[in-house]
């Protein structure tokens, strides 16, 4: 596949991936079914361009998930339950992700944004709550820096990075990026057994585990029935590209950080101490620029209720579930 897409470009090579992706999640899943209770649906967002939008229902005001890079919606099968008493749900999986379409010709600083308000707008919500998690607060930005009007309240789970937030005195993206710990073992032979064996290993790993939809979007199955190797998403080149400088924000916010970081029971529990001094170094580095992001944040956002999630992973819905929601319901209660 990756080759095909190679010599191929814009319109044709979104036509293409669309069609290959949704067809290759359709043979892999077998007789499979995602226990997560949503409904499927997709939505036109450009020329060539369908985006994948899960409803997992619910009523009361609008909630918009929103995934960091390399995840889809799928992310929250587990989480966005847990919200529908009170809320309807949805979550959107970007372009070049999972089920999600990609066209090369269309790209942007806005793009995401903008592919966000045309879900909104198919979906006929009215001023509802944007959750992101991770990079994605870049797109919740732009929609609430252009259209504040369009909603009631952000919610960044460890997403008010330099991508969403800078005033130019706080750090930069490179800073983050160039920050370097111990790095996980990767899955083994047997943890690439199957899928059971996969959410096992990341069990083990961090702590917590990701939803089987979700590593069934990131990995194929082999012929053998084993996992495959994660598949490569065009998406990735747009994450970060021709970046704009947000300094304010307009609408309620709730900004969730992990600070200090997890860094998972792996790193917890290893008694090499080589790995623990590394741990400790990064931690501590790690612990400054985020501190001096959220000054930014605090500075930049007075309206902007800012909490701090001590030993939180950076998946923090996942590691911090209970938090999350507890902090959520109070946001959403004193909104108007």
């Amino acid at each position: 596949m990756d080759g095909l897409l190679r010599r191929l470009s814009g319109p044709a090579a979104g036509a293409v991936l669309t069609l290959l992706v949704v067809g290759l999640h359709a043979r892999q899943s077998g007789d499979w079914k995602d226990p997560s209770p949503h409904v499927t649906r997709f939505v036109s967002v450009g020329r060539t361009v369908r985006l994948e939008v899960l409803d997992w229902g619910g009523s009361g005001r609008p909630l918009v998930l929103l995934a960091g890079g390399g995840d889809t919606a799928h992310v929250f099968d587990d989480f966005a339950p847990k919200l529908t008493p009170g809320l309807h749900v949805y979550g959107i999986t970007r372009r070049g992700f999972g089920a999600s379409g990609f066209d090369a010709a269309e790209r942007g600083g806005d793009r995401l944004g903008d592919d966000l308000l045309t879900v909104l707008d198919s979906l006929e919500l009215t001023k509802p709550v944007l959750l992101g998690h991770s990079v994605a607060g870049r797109e919740m930005r732009s929609v609430a820096s252009g259209h504040p009007d369009r909603v009631a309240g952000l919610v960044y789970l460890e997403a008010a990075y330099p991508y969403a937030f800078d005033n130019g005195t706080g750090p930069t993206v490179n800073e983050f990026q160039n920050l370097r710990g111990p790095q996980d073992p990767p899955p083994g032979e047997a943890d690439l057994a199957s899928f059971h064996a996969l959410r096992e290993y990341y069990l083990r790993v961090l702590g917590f585990t990701y939803p089987e939809a979700e590593l069934r979007q990131r990995r194929p199955i082999n012929p053998d029935g084993r996992v495959g190797k994660e598949r490569d998403s065009p998406g990735y080149a747009m994450l970060l590209a021709d970046m704009k400088k947000y300094a304010a924000l307009g609408v309620p916010a709730l900004v969730i950080f992990a600070e200090p970081h997890g860094q998972g029971s792996w790193i917890e529990k290893n008694t090499d101490p080589n790995v623990r001094a590394a741990a400790r170094a990064y931690a501590e580095a790690l612990t400054a620029v985020t501190e001096r992001q959220v000054k930014v944040v605090e500075n930049s956002a007075p309206n902007a209720h800012v909490v701090k999630l001590p030993g939180a992973h950076h998946y923090v819905f996942l590691s911090n579930d209970a938090d999350v929601l507890r902090e959520l319901r109070s946001f959403l209660n004193g909104l108007p």
